[in-house]
Formats: C-alpha cells, sequence, structure tokens
C-alpha cells in the first residue's frame, strides 16, 4: 500500500498510539489501514466412496487438481462462501455439509476452512476449472494435486471414513510447504 485509500495521501508505516505493530498510516487524515488476514474456504464433496475434485484451469498450480475453494467474500459466511465456491468451481450442490477442516497460515496471512458434505446431483465446470471428476481412494492423482493441504485433507479423510469419526482439526501448516510445489504465495492463493 503506498497511497490513502480515504484522502491519495502518501501513507507510512508507523505503530500508532495503543498498538503493539507496524501499521500503514495516513499522516494528513489519520487513518489506520488495517490488513487483516485473507479466508479460503472450501468443501469436499462425497458421493458414496468418491471425492469431487476440480483440475485447475488458472495459476497457481494450472491443469493440478484440487478441493473446490477459494477466497470469502465479504457479506457470506464461511459456510456460505464454501457452498458458493463449489457452485461455481464444479457446478455442484452439497447436503449436510458440516466442518471439517481448519488450517492457520500466518506466515502469509491466510486461513482455510473446509467443510464436508455430500454431493446433491450432478456436477460440471466452472470458469476457474478445466474439469470436474469423482475419485476413489485409489484413483486420486497424489502426484497431481495443487497443494499440500489439499493432500493432508484427502489423507485424513480416508483415514476417517475407515473409523466413521470425522473430527475437526486445526494445524499450521510450515513455512516451507509453498516451496514443495514451486509457489509463490504472494501471487495468489488457493486451496
Amino acid at each position: 500500500m503506498k497511497y490513502c485509500s480515504n484522502c491519495g495521501t502518501e501513507i507510512v508505516k508507523q505503530i500508532p498510539a495503543g498498538d503493539d505493530r507496524l501499521r500503514f498510516v495516513c499522516p494528513q487524515c489519520n487513518i489506520i489501514h488495517y490488513q487483516n488476514p485473507n479466508v479460503v474456504v472450501g468443501c469436499l464433496p462425497i458421493a458414496g466412496e468418491q471425492v469431487l475434485l476440480c483440475r485447475r484451469a488458472i495459476e497457481p498450480r494450472l491443469g493440478y487438481w484440487t478441493i473446490p475453494a477459494g477466497f470469502m467474500e465479504n457479506g457470506e459466511t464461511m459456510l456460505e462462501g464454501a457452498l458458493r465456491e463449489t457452485r461455481e468451481e464444479a457446478a455442484a450442490k452439497v447436503k449436510g455439509e458440516t466442518l471439517y477442516r481448519l488450517f492457520d497460515i500466518p506466515h502469509i496471512n491466510q486461513v482455510y476452512v473446509f467443510y464436508r458434505g455430500e454431493l446433491d446431483g450432478g456436477f460440471g465446470v466452472g470458469p476457474e476449472s478445466l474439469e470436474s471428476k469423482l475419485f476413489s481412494e485409489d484413483e486420486i492423482p497424489w502426484s497431481e494435486l495443487a497443494f499440500p493441504i489439499v493432500t493432508d485433507v484427502l489423507i485424513e479423510y480416508f483415514q476417517d471414513r475407515k473409523s466413521g469419526e470425522y473430527p475437526i482439526r486445526v494445524s499450521i501448516p510450515s513455512k516451507t510447504w509453498a516451496r514443495h510445489v514451486g509457489w509463490d504465495p504472494k501471487s495468489d492463493s488457493e486451496a
């Protein structure tokens, strides 16, 4: 951020009175421009013994498989965002959705929230997907998954399915996870 969105003055980085971290502050109108984490929401659609994945039509990780997910929009709940992303990327509806997985990723200022639910009808593709497909566990293209988080969610889901227990897990991936796929988290984000 270089200029104040309120008055156009060049901003400075400083610690405002009563705060404990550097912020973008306008020296003219004194507005503090807070920057907060982005929330990525998604849903793992399930159809019997299979899960629905989408092949990405956009960077990062163009051509790789992922869970339908994307940035939460203002004015929607996490669940509404996850269901919207599922409709947008996989032309799919989900029912019986439940919170399933949370990832805190402070080193790129993001939080990922995944639900799981039953596929309700058919599916297709949206503008950010090349294709959508149902996979059983032994058909998952493990070497073609877009992000390590997708791998984590799928491995945990197939383990949980065996026990019939689906705990809500929260974790913090290491700072090196993005390097495993050659992805620059500053360029974009997606689960």
